[in-house]
């Protein structure tokens, strides 16, 4: 998948080996003069994204089966609604209970025990990226999504869009979103711990009710280190980032990034269209 300023792309690989293009014009919150606003865009985007992705994703797996159906509507909302409350409980409210567990074993201030919480967090983001990738499904839509880095990478360099030009890149992008994740994390780290004490119930509410605002300091961070690529203060800021990736992004095969090309390649003929 690829998405632009005005429109998104999508090539999928049927299985007789045929490759399906889907492309559409992004509307809605897109065109909203709200993702101008700094801070404000961040969760309007992301969370824009997040349905997109997930209603593409699910076309993908339909155009594999075969079946004209797809899942949209409630049943694709709600099932973002539940993957949602999942994460939250396991990387947010979770960590936050067995801190509050340790809390009463260890005898220190809120924030060692803040920054504690902040840590575990952390070690459960490592462990859930490091066990998904060793399922076959989620280590080929690893290898997938090295290739949709490797063919940006690509463009970026300015070189032709083809398997054999695109595979010497790297597998690491500084606009990745595994490493706005890896981001959200720190930040909370940093938030969290700054809050003081706090009754459980307390704690728990501050950790659901402050991820918007976690979210949009994470995106702008996100957003300004991604400009300032050419400082090595900030190329040393996004290393951590790149190198989550590592776990994220798998070396794609030539046919992976014949599809990751040809959906660049619809895409920037899209966009040039548009400014004609």
């Amino acid at each position: 998948m690829m998405r632009g300023s005005k429109y998104v792309t999508a090539v999928f690989r049927k299985p007789n080996g045929e490759l399906a293009i889907h492309k559409e014009e992004l509307t809605g919150l897109y065109k909203s003069r709200l993702i101008k606003i700094p801070f404000l865009r961040g969760m309007i985007i992301l969370l824009d994204a997040l349905l997109l992705g997930t209603r593409l994703l699910v076309l993908s797996a339909n155009q594999q089966t075969g079946e004209e159906e797809k899942i949209e509507g409630p049943a694709l909302y709600g099932t973002v609604g539940v993957s949602l409350v999942i994460g939250i409980g396991i990387f947010f409210v979770l960590p936050t209970l067995i801190a509050g567990g340790l809390e009463k074993i260890i005898e220190t201030n809120s924030f060692v025990i803040n920054f504690i919480e902040g840590i575990i967090r952390l070690i459960f983001l490592m462990v859930y990226v490091w066990a998904i990738g060793k399922m076959p499904e989620i280590h080929r839509f690893f290898a997938y999504h090295g290739a949709e880095h490797k063919t940006i990478n690509a463009y970026e360099a300015q070189v032709e869009l083809s398997p054999e030009n695109i595979s010497p890149f790297p597998l690491e992008h500084p606009r990745c979103g595994t490493g706005f994740l890896l981001i959200v994390v720190v930040i909370s780290i940093v938030v969290f711990a700054l809050l003081g004490p706090l009754d459980l119930i307390w704690r728990i509410l501050s950790r659901i009710l402050l991820i918007p605002v976690i979210v949009i300091l994470a995106y702008e961070y996100m957003r300004w280190t991604a400009n300032h690529l050419s400082n090595p203060i900030v190329r040393m800021l996004v290393f951590p980032n790149l190198w989550l990736q590592k776990m994220t992004t798998c070396e794609p095969s030539p046919d992976m990034l014949e599809v990751s090309s040809m959906a660049l390649k619809e895409l920037i003929a899209l966009e040039n269209s548009n400014n004609i």
